[in-house]
This record gives structure tokens, sequence and C-alpha cells, in this order.
């Protein structure tokens, strides 16, 4: 054991101290680039989100094919000669997945003037209720009783739509330490022509744009052990990180699960995932959800004729859960950039890996032979994180509280503009580029977004450098 003389020590942790603040990555690592490793894409234009993971085999890529022309066309209303395709509605918010994962990519706020949210919605509930313990383990959620758990602004023919949604904004004002204004935008949402009368005055909204689709089947593929070993849920280690799991209701295996899609983890795995999707968004009923979404008090949506039953048949949903699994994710842009290297050092200084955990390693197990042994970046813990009370919700979802929300993964992040056209990043949207994503941080993530308001414009400039070329 080495020992020093006592008079050195405060010399010696000064000098520690002094190499905390060191660049710790001065090359990219190896295999850096390669977000989704053997299954990373060298595709950067408009269709970079769109394409079929690198080690999918040729002769496999007709079956996703197949599930992309499912996800991509639009369904019809019932009855039509489009057997395939019909029973949309009677009440939903747009007939084609592709209409929300616009080009497979992040949804979007609506224009003031749009005809429909589009590529938004709003989930609807009341306040978890400790009497209705079963129907909260199974739901997530306490259904509002007239509207359900999401508003649907759409409907066929004959049917009313639920109501209108429109999004306001109003100013809030965040200062750098050298003195650069940012002026975020705060959403305030309307709800108007409300079609089966008042809501529950108790009901929280929660207003969510689509997230990207590329890498879920490597998400999927990481083994709930390794998504577990990163979750301090008393923050044990006292470093204010206090991530830990949503246990979620898995329809298949009926019992509780871990959760890992949607924005509050609300979902157990990509196929569960699908098909709420198909039912909440489209009104289309499969296998595993097997009700339109009408409540008690839409007697013309229930009395509406249907496509079928199910309208989403096991061999459709096979296909759309194929293709969403095997979306490849763009390699990573210029990983040994001097910009890039400096902007990752001060991602880290920050402490922003400690909810976006850079790497895993798949299971060996996994859904997909292609998706088994990889060495991801996501850069996503996959856990529920206090995000402060500027970003809550203040609804619950299944464990998850109004304040939480799931870590969103980083890969592909900077190829936004490229493919969607836009860079509104969170869960609604409100934050018109990355810098303004970071200042709405709390909770959790106060210290780190505290640390960046320390940065200049040429450290701001190295970070936003680093997140885009994820």
């Amino acid at each position: 054991m080495l020992s020093f003389p006592r008079r050195l020590l405060p010399l010696l942790a000064l000098a520690l101290a002094a190499c905390d603040q060191q660049p710790r990555f001065t090359a990219a690592e190896p295999g850096e680039a390669l977000s989704a490793g053997a299954a990373s894409v060298r595709q950067y234009d408009h269709n970079a989100f769109s394409m079929p993971a690198a080690n999918l085999a040729p002769s496999r890529r007709l079956d996703f094919a197949v599930g992309n022309s499912f996800f991509r066309n639009p369904w019809v209303v019932a009855p039509a000669t489009t057997t395939a395709r019909d029973g949309l509605g009677p009440l939903f918010n747009t007939n084609a997945c592709q209409n929300c994962h616009i080009k497979d990519g992040r949804g979007h706020p609506p224009a003031p003037d749009a005809a429909s949210a589009a590529s938004l919605l709003v989930r609807l509930s009341l306040p978890h209720d400790a009497a209705q313990p079963e129907l909260i383990e199974r739901l997530g959620v306490i259904p509002e009783p007239t509207y359900g758990s999401q508003l649907q602004d759409m409907a066929n023919p004959g049917v009313a739509a639920e109501g209108k949604v429109r999004l306001s904004y109003r100013s809030l004002p965040v200062r750098f330490a050298d003195g650069t204004l940012v002026e975020l935008r705060q959403p305030e949402l309307q709800i108007s022509q409300l079609g089966y009368g008042d809501m529950h005055p108790d009901t929280r909204f929660s207003v969510r744009v689509a997230p990207p689709m590329i890498g879920l089947g490597l998400l999927e593929a990481i083994a709930e052990a390794d998504i577990l070993a990163n979750a301090d849920p008393i923050d044990a280690d006292g470093d204010g990180i206090s991530g830990r799991p949503n246990r979620v209701w898995d329809r298949v295996q009926q019992r509780s699960v871990l959760g890992r899609f949607g924005w509050k983890a609300g979902q157990p795995n990509l196929n569960q995932q699908n098909a709420e999707a198909f039912a909440n968004d489209m009104g289309l009923t499969s296998s595993l959800v097997d009700q339109d979404n009408c409540t008690a008090a839409q007697a013309d949506c229930r009395a509406a004729p249907h496509g079928g039953a199910p309208e989403v048949s096991d061999s459709i949903l096979a296909s759309v859960l194929f293709y969403s699994r095997n979306l490849g994710v763009p390699a990573r842009r210029d990983v040994d950039s001097p910009a890039v290297l400096a902007g990752k050092n001060l991602f880290h200084q920050a402490g922003c890996q400690q909810c976006h955990t850079p790497s895993f390693t798949t299971a060996a197990a996994a859904a997909e032979p292609e998706l088994a042994g990889q060495s991801i970046r996501p850069y996503s813990d996959l856990l529920l994180h206090d995000m402060g009370e500027g970003l809550a919700d203040g609804r619950e979802e299944f464990l998850a509280t109004g304040r939480e929300w799931r870590t969103a993964p980083l890969w592909g992040i900077g190829l936004t503009q490229t493919v969607n056209g836009h860079s509104q990043f969170l869960h609604d949207g409100r934050a018109r580029n990355l810098l303004e994503a970071i200042l709405w941080h709390g909770g959790e993530a106060e210290a780190a977004k505290q640390q960046v308001l320390t940065f200049d414009a040429e450290q701001r400039a190295a970070l936003l450098a680093f997140l885009n070329s994820l």
C-alpha cells in the first residue's frame, strides 16, 4: 500500500480534482460510430430512418417490405373492398402509422391552422384511486369516463369526433452565465368542440408527439437485468439520480413486467406497443386489443360497422412487428472531429450520461438473430426519472408519476431536421432545438442543466456538435 506524508495529502487531492476536469475522450472509442452494431446503416438523407438493419439477410428483406406496406399505407372505413385494410375508426387520430411517425421519425405539434393534430395526441385519465388497484394494474391509468384514455380528434362519417386540439405558447426566458438569453416556449393546451359533453373536472392531460421508430428491436433485446442494473430508486449512491423501472401489464403473459416503450415506459414490448397504437390511434382491433375504443357514452361509435374480428389480423400484426423490430439506426458522423470530442467531454462533465446511458450489449436470446449480441449505443437507460415541474404532465401511468419520464434514446437525433424537416423535441415538441430541450431539464437533471448554463458559446457549440453526431 502506498502512503503519503500528511502535509502532501491536500496537494494530492487538488491534483486529483484537476485530473477530473481533464478531457477523458481524446479519440473516438473503438466501434463508436456503429450506434447499432452490425445493424447500423450508412444512410444520412431523408430516408435515414426508413432503412432495414444492415445485417438483415436479403431473404428477410421481403418480410421487412411487407411490414413497411402495412405501416405506410392508409386504412379505410368498413365495409370496403379493401378487406385487408378496412375497419378504420369509428374514432381515430390518423389513418396510417406513417402519418404520425413521419418517415419513421419524429412527430411534431400542429400548426395553428391545422385541420387535425396529425402526429400529436392527447392522453387522458383521472388521478389514481387506491380503491381501483386492479384497473390501475391492468390499464396503468383510470380512463376519463366519457372520452377514455386518449382523445381522438377524427371520426368516420356519422360519428362525432371527440374534440379539436390546439396548442398555444407563452415565453419563458432562461439566461446563460455569459448573458446569452434563450426564450423557451411553455405549451398551453386547448381542447374545443367536445363531441360528447364535458370532461370530468379532475381529468389529467398529457400532450405527446410520436417518437422515432429506429432501433426499437435492439432496445427490446436488452436483457432486463442490464436495465435494472442502472436503477437506483432510492438514490443509494447519493448522486441525485434515482432512475427506476416502470412495471406494466403484459396482455399475453397476464402479469406485470418491465416497461420499455412509450414516453413513460408504459408498454412492455413492441408487439403490444403496436397493437395499442392500432387500437388507440386508428381504432383498429387485434387479437391483443379486441374492442374498439368507444365508451358507453358514445352510442354512434359503438353501433358503427367494423372491419371484422379482428380488423388487424395476426399475420399483419406480425408483419408490422418484424418491420418495427428491424428498422436500422444510422451510423454516427464525425466521431473523431475535435468539436465532437470536446462536446462528448462536456456531455460527461455535465453528468448527462447518468441517465442517457451510452451503451449496452443486447442479449444472445433476442427475438431475431440480427438483434442478438450487438454492441449498441442508444444513450438511454430506459428508466423513469423525475424531470421536474417544468416538464410534468401530472398524469400517472402504471408506476410513473406525473413528473417522471423515460429517458429518451438519443441515437439518430442529429438527423431529425434532415428526415422530418423540423427540430422539435421532448414529449410534446415544445423544444425547437436541442439547446432548448436541454434547458427544459429539471428534477434529477437540474444539476446537469445548471452545469450547461455555465458553458460559453464555444462550449455550447461543441456540445451540440456531439449531440448532432449521434
